[in-house]
């Protein structure tokens, strides 16, 4: 072998010396961020993270850059671990900065604007602007704890995400002892938060954060330590088979690693069920019944007065703080759901939905709505109705302030407006949910005798029975289901094409995988791949395995449904019969009140009119049943139809929450539902009480007169 010369090696040396020396000085001039993350890392957290989150990291480092500011040292250590666990590229101080500069700066303008205002003679306004300051004053901390939401509810999602996660790596742990694998296995076919956090520890180690894989998944682990200690023993379980010199000892804590994560997820929902029926008895008390009895007396309080209650008063309390209030409660009750069993497809991105008809009908109901001052600025005239003018508009006595509508007329078109908001606020969420809901239900049919088939399978292949005979015995023994289908289909391919196991059932044009998107599969189909590589007995026994795992899963997905059986049914009664009903009774209430005060208004006065001794002493009367002093039905029904619609959005997230976890598709489609059908029974119950209360308050005026 040819010496090379000691002139071309120093030449060589001082080439990629000097190389480097110039690469040190530009990454000392010109550093590189200092993230924790790798590149693959951050696209991955990019895609999973909402874009809420993403707005308010980048207002948070804006915030961050104008002032200097640190939480308490009470929270900061909260802070810090929360940050952690949603995965946001924020220092405590840029929390702190955001909840300080943005009050400050809306208290700023609001008080120049109360000024002017004041100089302007606009009290109203200047009292508003005022009250909008004191609120951002106030907002500061719970604006600084918006991380520990945010973390609390991505623990929530993850969390519902943790039997599964468990599930796929003792599959994979099975039947290769490799715990590496396993965390990318898991990730892969998981979905949802925790593929996320699993990709982390992975990566963590990939930049040298951690030296070893254990190394950093026991440091992911200390975040769910007082959350979920279950899972926290199960994934020991699951390190501590690598040190299992026998393969029975070591099947046995893998199988003790999903039994403790069952176990301990049905517990904690055990204690939840229990301790939840307080809460959503007084989010009950607070949201519907106290709220909504107690508009009866604002018609009766707005007379007796003197007008100072007004209906932008009542809109300000009712569409604005209480469903705030009641929001708050709700998302509090969600954020103390122990982790569970979510149905979220694998895969599943929201889609934005055809606003087009959704507009068109709210923008027709609200055109309808309208109508009582259309028609009174262009002098449309309608008959009488129920012995009332239709719309009934009244001019002040000592300015031209115009009051009203008060007719039953006027009142009945206001019932367009939550009429159209709730159909076409339902059938945007319809058709956001409709392909993905046909989509579930298919994949939850056939996870549903997935299970005895894989055990079939398993069966017949450890009885030496080659592949393509084993998918074809189950396939015929399954024939008619979508399990049935999808293994004919492998058969098929196996047997007719001449392709691979592997290609047959993932190929992207003939595989018999691409039809059925189920993770479940998918991921039980692979685990087939790896172990045939080991031969027969090692494929029998995976699948057998698999399919008792799956059923345990499904066992105690079951009985958490069953815990919470008796609070989604007191839940969706509220949503769908309750809070309708009650408002619309209460609207029909309010609307007779103004009927009967506006009549014995127009009685004292013409009781006065004619009756000269008299008259004097009725005055003070007359002005306390005269209606300009009341709210009109007219906007008293548009403030208790959007509070309606507000409420049952508001109560149907959290039930499809506390039921179904953390899954967009059931949030959706149950939001449709309730929206289209709650809106439809709150106006129907409404025009029946409103006509039935007013013509029996007529009909016993007219007997006085």
């Amino acid at each position: 072998m040819q010496k090379i010369p000691k002139e071309e090696i120093d030449q060589l040396v001082k080439k990629y010396t000097s190389k480097l020396e110039k690469n040190i000085s530009q990454d000392v001039k010109f550093p590189k961020k200092s993230s924790e993350f790798s590149q693959e890392y951050e696209k991955f957290r990019e895609e999973e993270l909402s874009k809420t989150q993403s707005k308010y990291e980048k207002f948070a480092k804006f915030a961050g850059k104008i002032i200097k500011t640190k939480p308490s040292d009470k929270l900061l250590p909260k802070i810090k671990e929360s940050l952690k666990v949603a995965h946001l590229d924020l220092t405590p101080g840029e929390v702190s900065s955001f909840a300080t500069f943005y009050p400050i700066l809306i208290g700023i303008i609001a008080i120049l604007i109360a000024v002017i205002a004041y100089l302007y003679d606009y009290v109203m306004i200047s009292f508003f602007m005022g009250l909008i300051f004191l609120i951002g004053l106030l907002l500061i901390t719970p604006l600084t704890k918006i991380p520990i939401g945010i973390a609390d509810r991505w623990r929530v999602k993850a969390g519902d995400q943790i039997i599964l996660c468990v599930l796929y790596m003792v599959i994979y742990m099975r039947h290769t002892s490799n715990l590496e694998n396993a965390i990318k296995f898991a990730s892969d076919h998981v979905g949802g938060p925790i593929a996320l956090d699993l990709r982390k520890v992975f990566w963590d180690v990939e930049i040298g954060k951690y030296a070893t894989i254990k190394e950093s998944l026991d440091n992911y682990l200390m975040l769910w330590r007082e959350n979920n200690l279950s899972f926290v023993n199960s994934i020991h379980l699951i390190e501590s088979s690598l040190y299992e010199p026998g393969e029975e000892r070591r099947l046995i804590l893998l199988d003790k690693a999903l039994k403790t994560v069952l176990d301990g997820i049905y517990d904690n929902m055990l204690h939840y069920a229990h301790d939840l029926k307080n809460p959503i008895t007084m989010l009950h008390m607070l949201g519907i019944i106290l709220p909504i009895l107690g508009l009866v007396i604002f018609p009766l309080l707005g007379a007796f007065m003197g007008g100072l209650i007004k209906w932008y008063h009542l809109a300000f309390l009712y569409n604005l703080l209480l469903p705030l209030l009641v929001y708050n409660i709700g998302m509090n009750i969600l954020s103390k759901r122990p982790s569970g069993y979510s149905e979220t497809i694998l895969g599943f991105k929201e889609q934005k939905g055809s606003l087009f008809f959704p507009l068109v009908i709210i923008i027709f109901g609200l055109i309808l709505t309208l109508f009582p001052f259309i028609a009174y600025y262009s002098n449309i005239s309608l008959p009488d109705f129920m012995g009332m003018p239709f719309f009934d508009f009244e001019i002040g006595r000592f300015d031209e302030t115009l009051f009203g509508p008060y007719g039953i007329g006027a009142l009945l078109f206001s019932l367009f407006l939550p009429l159209s908001l709730a159909i076409g606020i339902g059938l945007f969420f319809k058709m956001k949910s409709k392909g993905y809901l046909k989509i579930k239900n298919e994949t939850k049919k056939l996870e549903k005798e997935f299970s005895s088939s894989l055990f079939q399978l398993g069966n017949r292949i450890g009885d030496g029975i080659p592949a393509e005979s084993a998918f074809k015995d189950v396939s015929e023994t399954m024939q008619g289901t979508p399990t049935g289908n999808l293994f004919s289909r492998i058969h098929t391919n196996l047997v007719k094409l001449g392709m691979s196991l592997k290609a047959a059932i993932f190929d992207k044009k003939r595989g018999a995988i691409k039809d059925y998107p189920s993770p479940l599969v998918e991921s039980s189909m692979e685990v087939l791949i790896e172990s045939a590589k080991k031969g027969p007995k090692i494929v029998s026994q995976s699948l057998i395995s698999i399919s008792n795992y799956v059923n345990s899963v499904h066992a105690v997905s079951e009985r958490l449904k069953d815990l919470l059986a008796d609070i989604i049914s007191s839940m969706k009664s509220q949503i769908n019969f309750m809070a309708p009903v009650i408002a619309g009774i209460v609207v029909g209430i309010a609307s007779m009140i103004v009927t009967v005060i506006s009549q014995l208004g127009n009685l004292i006065q013409n009781i006065s009119t004619t009756n000269q001794d008299t008259g004097q002493n009725l005055m003070q009367l007359q002005d306390m049943f005269s209606k300009t002093e009341t709210i009109p039905s007219y906007f008293f029904q548009l403030i208790v139809g959007v509070y309606v619609i507000q409420i049952i959005y508001i109560l149907t997230v959290l039930a499809s929450n506390i039921e179904y976890g953390a899954d967009k598709v059931s949030e959706q489609d149950s939001l449709g539902k309730n929206l289209i059908k709650s809106g439809i029974l709150y106006v129907i119950v409404s025009l029946i009480v409103i006509l039935l209360f007013n013509k029996l308050a007529m009909t016993v005026l007219d007997t006085i007169v």
